[in-house]
């Protein structure tokens, strides 16, 4: 019976030094899983406030890289104003045009029909040109002629025959050229004429106002007089001022006599294309 009592009494001391043993592994996985889990918690929250910096880092990155690109075209911009003051400097100082030739010669064409030749100038950057109607009148076919030498097919939208206006279009992206306030010009003012005399493409020629409001062959009093020389394959072209806004059309000159040229004033035109453009396309274009 002791023998017996002795048996169990030694069992119950394993099995409570099993239960110790397993109590003491499970608090210490316990432990090790709460360390773990902290670790984790740690790393988690150590990922985020990076992954946050990183963000914040790659706005300020775009920002700077937005800001540096904005300041690069506000330096383009400013560059490309200060190149055409430049210009317009040089023109009212010196007679130096060449400024303002370069920057106008862009939206200026050459016309080629089968029967004649003429300059033109476009006047929206969707493809309007303008130029005389005598430069189109009787012929079958035309192409227009870019700085560039690009050729383009040209459709005749409509004209006036009293003020001698054609109005054309071309079809793509242009730069077009100014238009400036004829009313705003003084007799005296320094001014050019871009044409093609005589088939010799984008030839510039200089002169001045000679007087204003004088009355052309149609009997209307919308001309200036220019000494600007006025040849063969000018007609249509634009009369340019100092600041490089078109203020006239090159129309006609006195046969026999020098420096007696005629341009229709920019405000007479300007009228009578968008009338030309109402009957077209029931809109104004300028």
């Amino acid at each position: 019976m002791r023998k017996l009592k002795k048996i169990k009494s030694g069992h119950i001391i394993i099995t409570i030094a099993f239960l110790i043993i397993i109590s003491v592994q499970i608090f210490i996985f316990f432990q090790i899983d709460t360390r773990i889990q902290e670790t984790l918690s740690t790393i988690n929250d150590t990922r985020n406030t990076l992954d946050e910096k990183i963000n914040l880092n790659n706005q300020d990155i775009q920002s700077k890289i937005n800001t540096i690109t904005s300041s690069v075209t506000n330096l383009s911009l400013i560059q490309t104003n200060l190149e055409e003051e430049l210009g317009e400097v040089k023109a009212s100082a010196s007679s130096d045009f060449s400024g303002i030739f370069e920057s106008e010669k862009r939206g200026i064409v050459t016309i080629r029909t089968d029967i004649s030749q003429g300059t033109g100038f476009i006047i929206t950057s969707n493809g309007y040109v303008v130029t005389n109607n005598h430069v189109m009148e009787g012929a079958t076919t035309a192409g227009i002629f870019t700085y560039n030498t690009e050729s383009h097919q040209v459709r005749l939208i409509g004209v006036n025959q009293e003020l001698d206006i054609a109005l054309l279009k071309i079809e793509g992206n242009f730069d077009n050229v100014k238009l400036g306030n004829s009313n705003d010009v003084k007799i005296g003012e320094k001014v050019i004429a871009i044409g093609n005399p005589l088939g010799l493409e984008f030839t510039l020629t200089e002169g001045i106002i000679s007087a204003r409001d004088r009355t052309g062959m149609n009997g209307l009093p919308y001309y200036f007089q220019i000494d600007v020389p006025i040849n063969p394959g000018n007609s249509g072209g634009p009369l340019i001022n100092t600041e490089g806004e078109v203020i006239g059309i090159n129309n006609f000159k006195v046969q026999g006599a020098d420096g007696l040229g005629f341009a229709l004033e920019i405000n007479e035109a300007k009228e009578a294309i968008n009338s030309i453009a109402i009957q077209a396309t029931n809109q104004t274009i300028i």
